[in-house]
């Protein structure tokens, strides 16, 4: 069905992590419960600039899109939606963001949505997956956004609580990213995609991803050290980053066929379970963890 054509170049997976650090940006934001108003709007409009920003890499990408076994299954590639109606579905998607962003949020999430939406659509996508194998630590940035986005949601401000959240996201996503890479090292390859696998090779792609691992022990100790998060937190983030860890470590050491996707996988929970934590640390009350 066509309906199942554009949910899929909305990228829903992606959209839905997204939406969870932003839900989990704005309640920590406040010490009492999200506006009923601010959580409605406040996801729809970014989960909207988000779609529209993964409708906008469909479209700059269909090209190597049809080169990769990943992608090649893609509705444009497959002409199940044509480009025209792909840009017409993105437009129609960022309008609509912005308007209930500007309408029943605040200016600053909307400008922040929209800074992030450039920055994927176009500095990332367009520009630097193109031109160096440091484009997703740098474009990185555009996707660590979100819990900046639900945090000035609810304050209209931008917080430096808020900015360590999107710097844990930052230091997340390499490793996360170049994980897929690996296993999908040939499809980058044939697309010449100059992913880091590619340029460098997989024995040096395990080692950034298993530095960067390491790297993000001291960045998610930061809540608990800054004082915006508390015990619970602390010991949960202590043994999620050992197993992330452990994943990188045997992904260098003892690398078996599956290996890059599995860390890929569990990257993906690791972040979703962080991000748990630090809601549930939020509610719990001082002194009881």
């Amino acid at each position: 069905m066509i309906w199942r054509d554009y949910l899929q170049l909305t990228k829903p997976k992606v959209v839905l992590l997204m939406l969870i650090t932003s839900l989990v940006g704005m309640q920590l934001a406040t010490p009492t419960f999200i506006p009923l108003s601010i959580l409605f709007f406040g996801l729809i409009g970014i989960g909207l600039a988000a779609a529209c920003a993964a409708v906008l890499n469909h479209i700059v990408d269909q090209h190597k899109d049809k080169l990769m076994l990943r992608t090649q299954k893609r509705p444009i590639p497959q002409a199940r939606i044509s480009q025209k109606e792909a840009i017409i579905f993105a437009i129609v998607l960022g309008l609509a963001s912005m308007l209930i962003l500007m309408v029943y949020v605040n200016w600053m999430t909307a400008l922040l949505s929209l800074l992030s939406l450039i920055g994927y659509a176009f500095f990332y996508t367009v520009i630097l997956k193109r031109l160096t194998p440091q484009n997703i630590v740098i474009g990185g940035l555009a996707g660590a956004m979100p819990p900046l986005l639900g945090w000035s949601a609810v304050t209209g401000e931008i917080n430096a609580h808020a900015l360590l959240l999107v710097l844990i996201i930052f230091i997340w996503t390499p490793p996360h990213f170049w994980s897929l890479a690996i296993h999908r090292v040939d499809d980058y390859a044939k697309a010449k995609i100059p992913m880091l696998p590619v340029t460098h090779g997989i024995e040096f792609t395990r080692l950034c991803i298993l530095l960067y691992t390491v790297l993000l022990l001291p960045i998610t100790l930061l809540p608990y050290l800054v004082g915006m998060s508390g015990l619970f937190y602390l010991l949960g983030i202590l043994l999620l980053d050992a197993v992330f860890i452990g994943y990188a470590a045997l992904l260098k050491w003892r690398p078996q066929p599956l290996s890059a996707i599995k860390t890929f996988h569990f990257s993906n929970i690791y972040l979703c379970l962080l991000f748990a934590l630090l809601l549930i640390d939020h509610f719990l009350p001082r002194g009881v963890l």
